[in-house]
């Protein structure tokens, strides 16, 4: 066994072998996989063997349509076979709900090249005719589903890695991970040590203990998952062709045709985590005792559903573990706090998305960056705040809506409220609907009198509209104020933290008692952040971004780091509130004795009341508004001052919806929605904040230099959608003379303008104003006219006066 690699890929199923090739295709040939048992042990060898396109994320999507085209491609490389069967697959619709989920899923399918149809009950019928359609309104074609041999496919895999130039050891145990102080790692197994440039946790059942090694704690938990052969069936054995996949979610069931009978497989509600406190090593080629009692129901709704069933004999019964994270995403990445340790855990669904999975971590791996944009399944999208405690019922959650309606709307209950601010009992008593965001809660509106604390999920406009509407118009006409707990803030300090801001970020760095915008861009000049930075001494900044991406960014700042420089992430160690609208520098003076003459863009120190804060001029809502930042122990004492002063100006708390509703009436972008490693600032216009003055080689800077000397063939444009009761949410087809050239980012409904709004990237020489184009919402094709004048305050003189 070799004693030194350049990468360590720690586990032999699906994922494992996947990283393995795609590292050998990308060029790095000194890497090894480790097994403890056999390839395909733990979860591989029992899987079902399904794939699939349809993914509510669109960049999953397209993962999953690269991982099923590269199974002929490994065939052709290997000689060997995956057991392919391309039979197409159907998932049915039995309420509208169900149904409009699909439509805009299609829709999304339009620009994404994937060709999925639209059927009704009659088409169904002619696809899956073992179906008993009543109830069903119709359903979503994939021509791409199938199913295939999954030891098969994981052997192609490690064939294709050996050829270009990968090792396997299998019967090699990993015992401990330990780190060097250049970054490297000492892989200690039972048969020697490996020093390994780079390690790989694709552990899948045992990630958890392998991640334990390393000292970190990755979220996932695995599931018992069940799932039947029958006997032979004449409706599927006498058939001319084979049966394709059937998608039941009323039923929480798969079914497709194996050999001359079917398997069906359940997504049952009364589920089961498996192996809560840890993941026995000794564990994998076993099975778990079968378990009918627990899909009793949905076996019943299955024999209604598909009559043959009934008829037919139960062959075996697979029943065995599979990982999940608490979002049913995977978790890949480098992982945040460690140098040169990479994670490629919790891919619940390995042939669907093994293969993006691993071509996505080798591009990071080899070059740096990732070609799309990755963050639904980004390992720092959890912070240290995650617990075992919070993973499992999330895990639960999610396997129980495996195959439920999502809307874009829908805020899930499980382990919540998690992490809280010191208001949050006080928003409460004022009638907060709370959402949650990087384990948070954060107010999504304020529910007055008899409206209800909930907002129902929906893809049209929701029983949130009215509070929404009711909260843009009093931050226009005279002062709202809600939390900035949901920004990610750092302390930038040191003599050299100027020179270093000036290199990791494109645009200019202010001057002290000053604030500035800039964009974060990675070597290729995509977008990894936009950011407000403050400069509060000449060795001291603040910066702020999203919340969400805290672990992300600090990740970036810790790789990138140098001698003389500080980062701290301080996103919980400040906190405060934002003022906006008309009256919002009236409420600012009546609480201070201090000159509250900030120009926009100006910080600094205030006492408002009893407590010391920083001010900031500067307001996402696009109004007259300021950020009040203060120690969260003095945030109550704040909030009193402020409420009390604003009580005859008007004062009302507002929550993100209206936010979101206040920033479409100065077109400002989202971050990932406008702004994601998707993009690049040309595209979004984030470029008009990139300082291309400075004589700083920032990160990013070729590649923003090379666009602006030619710029991108599309661009960031706003439309004013003629709309019915449903808004553009993300990722809508927009039609230019009938066919589909662009994209919706992002929408919504501007409640100060009275219009639905679009934000949507399409070709730059159609982005002129007036420009007709129509936008595909819920199956319906919305007239829309692109507008380049902002809705509210178009010279700024409220935002900047």
């Amino acid at each position: 066994m070799k004693t030194t690699t350049q990468v360590a890929v720690i586990g032999g199923g699906v994922v494992g072998a996947s990283v393995l090739y795609h590292l050998t295709k990308l060029g790095w040939s000194d890497v090894m996989l480790l097994e403890r048992s056999e390839l395909t042990s733990g979860s591989t060898w029992h899987a079902a063997g399904g794939f699939h396109t349809l993914n509510g994320d669109t960049n999953m999507a397209a993962l999953q349509g690269y991982t099923i085209k590269l199974y002929k491609e490994l065939e052709a490389i290997t000689g060997m076979s995956c057991g392919l069967h391309h039979v197409g697959g159907v998932t049915l619709a039995d309420n509208q709900d169900r149904f409009d989920m699909l439509v805009a899923e299609r829709a999304k399918h339009r620009y994404m090249g994937l060709e999925t149809e639209i059927v009704g009950p009659a088409e169904i019928a002619k696809i899956a005719p073992i179906t008993n359609l009543d109830g069903i309104i119709g359903g979503l074609y994939d021509p791409l589903d199938g199913h295939l041999d999954p030891s098969g496919t994981t052997h192609a895999y490690a064939k294709a890695a050996r050829m270009g130039g990968a090792t396997i050891e299998l019967h090699t145990k990993v015992l401990e991970t330990n780190p060097r102080a250049d970054g490297t790692w000492d892989v200690v197994t039972d048969k020697g040590t490996i020093h390994a440039e780079h390690v790989v946790n694709a552990a899948g059942l045992w990630a958890r203990e392998v991640a334990a090694m390393a000292g970190h704690y990755v979220p996932l938990h695995p599931m018992e998952h069940q799932y039947l052969i029958t006997e032979e069936t004449p409706e599927i054995y006498e058939r001319d062709v084979e049966h394709p996949h059937v998608m039941d979610p009323a039923g929480e069931s798969y079914l497709r045709q194996e050999g001359r009978g079917l398997c069906i497989g359940f997504y049952e509600q009364p589920c089961r985590p498996w192996a809560v406190d840890g993941t026995p090593w000794e564990f994998g080629h076993e099975l778990l005792p079968d378990n009918l009692d627990k899909i009793e129901d949905s076996v019943a709704f299955a024999f209604n559903r598909f009559p043959v069933l009934e008829r037919a004999g139960i062959k075996s019964v697979i029943h065995g573990p599979f990982t999940f994270a608490p979002d049913g995403n995977p978790l890949v990445g480098p992982v945040p706090g460690l140098r040169n340790y990479w994670s490629a855990c919790g891919v619940m669904a390995g042939f669907s998305q093994g293969g993006g999975v691993g071509l996505m971590l080798a591009q990071w791996m080899v070059d740096g960056e990732c070609e799309r944009d990755v963050t639904a399944m980004d390992v720092g999208r959890y912070g240290n705040w995650i617990s075992p405690g919070y993973t499992r019922p999330k895990v639960v959650e999610n396997y129980q809506r495996r195959f439920s309606v999502s809307y874009p709307n829908e805020e899930l209950p499980a382990a919540r409220p998690h992490r809280t601010t010191p208001m949050y009992e006080v928003f409460s008593d004022l009638g907060a609907v709370w959402g949650h965001q990087f384990g948070l809660e954060v107010v999504n509106y304020f529910a007055t009198g008899d409206e209800p604390t909930f907002e129902t999920p929906s893809f049209r406009r929701s029983n949130a509209f009215d509070a929404t509407a009711r909260e843009v118009k009093n931050v226009r006409q005279a002062v709202g104020i809600n939390e900035v707990h949901n920004f990610g803030k750092f302390d930038v300090t040191g003599q050299n933290a100027r020179a270093w801001l000036d290199r990791i970020m494109a645009g200019r760095i202010p001057k002290v008692g000053r604030l500035s915008l800039t964009p974060m861009l990675s070597p290729k000049g995509r977008l990894l952040g936009d950011f407000t930075v403050s400069c509060l001494a000449e060795d001291h900044f603040r910066l702020t971004a999203s919340y969400g991406a805290q672990a992300i960014h600090q990740r970036w700042f810790d790789l990138h780091v140098e001698q003389g420089v500080r980062v701290e992430n301080i996103s919980d160690k400040v906190n405060g509130f934002q003022i906006a609208g008309p009256r919002a520098r009236d409420l600012l003076a009546a609480c201070t004795r201090d000159p509250v003459d900030l120009a926009f863009l100006d910080v600094r120190p205030m006492v408002i009341g009893q407590v010391n804060t920083l001010v900031q001029r500067v307001s996402y809502t696009g109004d007259l508004g300021y950020e009040i930042y203060c120690d969260p122990m003095d945030q109550r004492q704040l909030w009193q001052t402020l409420w009390d002063a604003g009580q005859p100006m008007g004062i009302t708390p507002f929550g993100m919806r209206a936010m979101m509703s206040l920033r479409l009436d100065r077109f400002f972008g989202s971050w990932l929605a406008e702004f994601s490693p998707d993009y690049t600032a040309a595209e979004t216009g984030m470029d008009r904040f990139i300082s291309f003055k400075k004589s700083t080689d920032f990160i990013g800077r070729a590649a923003a230099e090379a666009e602006r000397a030619n710029p991108p063939a599309r661009i960031l444009a706003a439309f004013a959608v003629d709309a019915d009761d449903a808004d553009v949410t993300a990722y809508e087809p927009v039609f230019i003379d009938g066919t589909v050239q662009g994209f919706c980012t992002s929408g919504g409904y501007s409640h100060h303008a009275g219009k639905s709004i679009a934000l949507a990237l399409i070709p730059r020489a159609e982005a002129h104003e007036g420009r007709k184009v129509q936008i595909e919402i819920l199956g319906d094709l919305r007239d829309a006219t692109l507008i380049t004048t902002p809705l509210f305050d178009a010279d700024g003189t409220r935002m900047r006066g």
